[in-house]
């Protein structure tokens, strides 16, 4: 699919996520040397991923669940620009 602008394209995988029955992310974002402007951008599925071990082993007072379960739903937006 094509979108306009990025903003679009996440809106657009934000309500399909909805729909499905998920909740999103932003993951990762690159951004090109030259100009510093984006030109990849990753969402991900709120579940995406394993928590690291050592924050499962530490002495914290209040335990927090662990949510994620490495779901792997995740759309990648790419900006092209035309020369």
């Amino acid at each position: 699919m094509k979108f306009d602008t990025l903003q679009q394209g996440i809106s657009f995988y934000e309500n399909y996520a909805r729909v499905s029955g998920f909740d999103t992310r932003l993951y990762s974002t690159k951004k090109r040397k030259s100009d510093g402007k984006i030109s990849l951008k990753y969402c991900v599925c709120n579940k995406e991923g394993f928590r690291e071990t050592p924050r499962l082993q530490s002495n914290c007072k209040k335990k927090r669940p662990i949510t994620r379960r490495g779901c792997n739903a995740r759309i990648r937006l790419m900006i092209r620009t035309i020369m």
